[in-house]
């Protein structure tokens, strides 16, 4: 099954589709991303978050879910549902669609690495997750939620090493595709 959405997500991958996701990204990252760190910044009272936390506590969690207050724990869980169902689908699209693109240039096409496109998944699916789990504690407070509470630090830091491992599978993707086109170029092979 992994094998069958990697297969359908690498078709997709095409140039222009790459660069269109790339364009979404950077729109996105430059004129959306902004304004909403701005609006939860003062919403919250400039405290921390778990979602811009790569570790935290239970302890922590709670710590943030009273320093909000309760207008900022309602903003926090608004904006989960709102704004944070849009961002993980745009990133995921860039890197899903890049390194798709890029390793189906840089591997064979039936290389174990044409896979890796699935990498940005995982950090999506751990993103959503982790929303789900602080949100609860957020409604929750001050009652304390126990298990969700310990699984959401968990999920927050699951959600960035899967996202850190994208951006690196991508540059590394980006290395050998480039290699690639140099070594046949400089060998006069195959121009591509």
């Amino acid at each position: 099954m992994l094998k069958t959405i990697s297969d359908w997500m690498r078709r997709l991958s095409t140039g222009r589709v790459a660069l269109l996701a790339l364009l979404v990204f950077v729109l996105f990252s430059g004129l959306v991303l902004p304004q909403q760190a701005a609006k939860a910044e003062q919403e919250t009272g400039g405290s921390d978050s778990p979602d811009t936390s790569f570790f935290y506590t239970p302890s922590d969690l709670y710590q943030m879910a009273e320093s909000y207050g309760e207008e900022g724990r309602q903003a926090y869980v608004r904006a989960r549902f709102t704004f944070d169902l849009i961002w993980p689908l745009v990133y995921a699209f860039f890197l899903t669609t890049a390194i798709g693109w890029t390793f189906g240039r840089a591997f064979a096409p039936d290389s174990r690495w044409q896979m890796a496109n699935l990498a940005p998944l995982l950090g999506t699916i751990f993103d959503y997750l982790e929303n789900l789990s602080t949100s609860l504690v957020m409604v929750r407070y001050p009652d304390q939620t126990a298990v969700i509470d310990v699984l959401a630090p968990v999920f927050t830091a699951l959600k960035w090493g899967w996202l850190g491992a994208s951006f690196l599978l991508l540059l590394g993707g980006l290395i050998v595709m480039v290699w690639r086109w140099a070594r046949r170029d400089a060998t006069g092979t195959e121009s591509g």
